[in-house]
Formats: C-alpha cells, sequence, structure tokens
C-alpha cells in the first residue's frame, strides 16, 4: 500500500477507522492500545537515534517492526486476518532477553532511570511498554483481545530494561542506585 496524502479528513470528527473499516471513536480502549504501541515505537526510535552500538540497534530494528505488527493486531476486530502476535514472537524476545543480559551484573538494589542518551530514552520507553501493556488490559475488558499481545508487552517491557542497563554499560556510563538516605527524616 501507498501513502500519497497524509491528510484524509475522516478523522475531523474524532472518529477513525479500525482495519476491516469500521468507524469508532478515537477515545475508544482499541485506538488508546494501539495508540500507546505507536508512541512506544517512537521511543525506541529516539533511543535508536542516540545509540553507537550496532547489536542493540539491530535488536531495536527487529522490535520496531515487531511493534507494526502488534499495532495491526491491536487495531484489527478477531475477525480480520491480519498478521498476530504469537508465541513466536515472545520466544525471541525472551532469547534476547538471556542473550543480553548474561553481560549485566545481576543487581542488589534498585536503579534510578537515566544514564547516557540512548539508555535514558530506553527506560522511557520501558516505561511506555508498561503502560501500553495497561491499556490492553484494559480493552480486554470490553472486547476481545490476542492474550500473546499482552505477554509480548510484559516481556517487552523487561528486555528494554535490560537494555537501557547494556546501553549504559556499553557506553562507559554507570548505573545510579537508589540511595533512601538522601531523604532527611520528618519529625
Amino acid at each position: 500500500m501507498r501513502i500519497s496524502k497524509v491528510y484524509t479528513k475522516t478523522g475531523d470528527r474524532g472518529e477513525t477507522s479500525l482495519v476491516g473499516g469500521k468507524r469508532v471513536s478515537k477515545a475508544c480502549q482499541r485506538v488508546n492500545a494501539y495508540g500507546e504501541v505507536d508512541e512506544l515505537n517512537s521511543i525506541i526510535g529516539l533511543a535508536r537515534a542516540y545509540l553507537n552500538d550496532r547489536e542493540i540497534d539491530d535488536a531495536l530494528s527487529l522490535l520496531q517492526n515487531d511493534l507494526f505488527t502488534l499495532g495491526a493486531d491491536l487495531a484489527s476486530p478477531a475477525e480480520i486476518q491480519v498478521p498476530r502476535i504469537n508465541d513466536d514472537f515472545i520466544t525471541t524476545l525472551e532469547e534476547l532477553a538471556d542473550q543480553f543480559l548474561q553481560e549485566l551484573e545481576p543487581l542488589q538494589e534498585f536503579i534510578l532511570p537515566g544514564g547516557c542518551q540512548a539508555g535514558a530514552a530506553l527506560h522511557l520507553a520501558r516505561t511506555v511498554a508498561r503502560r501500553s501493556e495497561r491499556q490492553v488490559v484494559a480493552l480486554t475488558s470490553e472486547e476481545e483481545v490476542n492474550p500473546a499481545a499482552i505477554i509480548y508487552l510484559n516481556r517487552l517491557s523487561d528486555l528494554l530494561f535490560i537494555l537501557a542497563r547494556l546501553a549504559n554499560k556499553r557506553a562507559g556510563v554507570p548505573e545510579k542506585m537508589t540511595d533512601f538516605s538522601k531523604r532527611k527524616k520528618q519529625s
């Protein structure tokens, strides 16, 4: 499909079309769910712009393509035939997480999100993945949703956490641990 025009004016009244043509409010749970995934994909793109690491960039490229599949999955009622997230997508995330985790030291305490620009952007992506997951879970109370979509987002947020830590490590930026002692005690 070629997009020859960016604006169509079909959404000017606050509605959009799902895959299959059904018109819905832009504020409905389904649109919110795939909108969160779109935001997540954009943040991963931002992280990639900051990266200078081919291996992590290749993994993030794969994730961005997966997120287009997830977006189509969420934008499509169950009866519409589109590519959907399945166990193979989830297994790939788990394998990547296991692979990259081997390079990291086990955590002894909580770390503060941040670090180098790519690491900080990946921490942000992790939080948006969690928000996306919550939105998809909320959608399940109204409509049928591919259960693999929730599992995928859950694993994705874990992988993004690992990649944020790894980006920081490879950039030579140490992780900052939480320090609860910095708060003065209130009497």
